[in-house]
């Protein structure tokens, strides 16, 4: 039997990258997956690549009125909503001293409110429902330590850890299991522009810092998206039933705690 037969689950940001993979191998273990993400005409093109047991949704994780409108799209297309993945969240580097307050508090209200209003929203339904469910966050290894040029984004995926830590151990009481997922650098169309980004403020030619830090995971290479899947389908599954209030290192052996 599939894992996630019959079950509803909603992926914030998942359009493209690491939360379409994860919408996907949701859908290969059973599940139908509300394709959530701001850009709704990208979200809407995935979901029609998915397949019938996907659907887009418009979610700004920053408003408020649209987190509820995208729960209540979901319960309205799947009748509940069994799964939720906080997986929407933005990148940005600078050294302290030219860290803007602009790009202090875009960082914050996607990556540490975006996940703790919208895990709020979901929460409520999954009470209401009164049958339990599965919160994922997307921390990182980011949130393990500091690193001299990335201290607001490090600080937000802290602050999601110990969101997932203290949500944990509230929600389970409902049969709700928060648990949080830290990947380390995953390759892709995200980390192209974390490149970019580097290149400019360590005066490195395009490419250099992606193969560097490649280069020192322990595995011997970056990860992929689909590096990721097998423990959000086990966060999600039965099999994780015990499991509270966790962050779970999947990085290649790039940090241990």
């Amino acid at each position: 039997m599939k894992r996630l037969e019959g079950k509803s689950a909603l992926i914030t940001g998942s359009a493209r990258g690491i939360g379409r993979a994860f919408a996907q191998a949701y859908i290969h273990e059973g599940a139908r997956v509300a394709i959530a993400d701001i850009d709704l005409q990208r979200a809407q093109a995935t979901a029609t690549e998915l397949g019938p047991n996907a659907y887009a949704v418009r979610m700004d994780v920053t408003d408020q009125s649209s987190i509820d409108q995208a729960i209540a799209a979901v319960v309205a297309q799947a009748g509940k909503l069994d799964i939720l993945i906080n997986n929407a969240a933005l990148f940005d580097l600078a050294p302290i001293v030219d860290i803007t307050r602009d790009s202090y508090e875009r960082l914050f209200s996607i990556n540490v409110g975006g996940t703790l209003f919208t895990l709020q929203a979901a929460a409520k339904q999954m009470i209401a429902q009164g049958h339990g469910g599965r919160i994922i966050n997307m921390a990182s290894q980011a949130g393990r330590r500091g690193e001299a040029l990335v201290a607001v984004y490090c600080a937000t995926k802290a602050a999601v850890i110990s969101l997932t830590q203290s949500a944990g151990l509230d929600l389970i009481r409902h049969g709700i299991n928060v648990n949080a997922i830290a990947p380390g650098v995953v390759d892709g169309e995200h980390w192209d522009g974390v490149d970019a980004l580097f290149a400019r403020h360590e005066n490195r030619p395009l490419g250099e810092k992606k193969k560097l830090v490649g280069e020192q995971v322990p595995y011997g290479r970056m990860g992929t998206a689909d590096d990721l899947t097998g423990m959000a389908i086990f966060l999600a599954s039965a099999d994780s039933e015990y499991v509270v209030a966790q962050t779970y290192n999947v990085d290649g052996g790039n940090w241990m705690n």
